[in-house]
């Protein structure tokens, strides 16, 4: 039997909002807070705050990878309350942290993988590329191939998370940006979803018979998705049950402030593209924003639960 790690961060205009979190479940539906729901990790380094976390089992250690960006410090300081400034000048680094329990994590770090070329770094992700045993860590971000206008998804190949490649393109949309890259393997096929910034303004879906591409669309997500509103959602996040089914969560920002969160989809598989909102089926103990879901045993899962994260934020 398999439990359910979901690592996220929260809506709140004040800096502990930006923060590690953690949730965990026993069957993927509903889900409780740990460390009562305050954060388990803290940020002192680059912005001081993190969003848009992905969390991936290596062979040697756990990695928690975030976007480098506190809005609750930046917008009032640096950032002049402007979306685009943050947009082509935020961090060029992506935040990590390590552990090999899950509970005893280490000191945040960064790692900077872009240049002066790129703007800023958002929403990492992270899948083994098993053909060649390299992890492959994507994330969106503007670039100045094209003046700094539609973003595109890029990727950097890594086996140790100290030595990377240079970064490359992965996918872009050639009528809108597109950003929250998240890409999933099912039965030797790669599945990736993203937001689409415009035609339409919604989550989308793509897919390849390799992990570099060229991926297509996937017209049956599309019809899936004819009824979500468009403009409201992004950072979809998704994880497979033991059954085989997928939970699909796309985070919701049509509300301000902590009423935003994921709404759960349910589907059979991503080969079929077919997913059914499940609202009712889902429970939640406050609004879970950008993050990833990691499948971690009964040990595991007991062993966080148990933890006592109170000081870690001082490590």
């Amino acid at each position: 039997m398999q439990a359910y790690l979901f690592v996220h961060f929260r809506e709140k205009s004040t800096p502990d909002g930006e923060q590690v979190y953690f949730g965990v479940s026993k069957d993927g539906f509903h889900w409780e807070a740990i460390n009562d729901g305050t954060p388990v990790l803290w940020a002192y380094h680059g912005d001081k705050g993190v969003r848009d976390f992905t969390i991936v089992r290596c062979q040697d250690k756990f990695r928690i990878i975030a976007t480098d960006l506190s809005l609750a410090y930046g917008m009032r300081g640096k950032y002049h309350h402007n979306w685009e400034e943050i947009s082509r000048n935020g961090s060029k680094c992506l935040a990590m942290w390590e552990s090999e329990d899950l509970v005893n994590w280490s000191e945040q770090s960064l790692i900077k993988l872009g240049d002066e070329s790129f703007g800023c770094l958002w929403a990492p992700d992270v899948i083994l590329d098993k053909e060649s045993g390299e992890y492959i860590l994507h994330w969106s971000s503007s670039h100045i191939r094209n003046d700094y206008g539609f973003k595109g998804i890029f990727y950097t190949r890594t086996q140790d998370f100290k030595e990377f490649t240079k970064p490359e393109l992965l996918y872009e949309k050639e009528d809108s940006g597109v950003i929250d890259s998240a890409l999933y393997e099912e039965d030797g096929r790669y599945y990736m979803f993203l937001k689409s910034e415009k035609d339409p303004a919604k989550i989308i879906m793509v897919a390849s018979d390799s992990v570099t591409g060229p991926y297509s669309r996937v017209e049956a997500f599309d019809e899936s998705m004819k009824d979500v509103e468009a403009g409201l959602y992004e950072a979809a996040t998704a994880v497979r049950l033991e059954d085989g089914r997928w939970c699909l969560f796309l985070d919701y920002y049509g509300v301000p402030g902590e009423g935003q969160g994921y709404v759960p989809f349910v589907a059979d598989s991503l080969a079929s593209g077919s997913f059914r909102r499940a609202d009712e089926e889902f429970s939640f103990p406050y609004g879970f924003k950008h993050g990833t879901i990691l499948p971690i045993t009964m040990e595991e899962y007991e062993r966080i639960k148990a933890h006592d994260f109170a000081d870690h934020g001082w490590q």
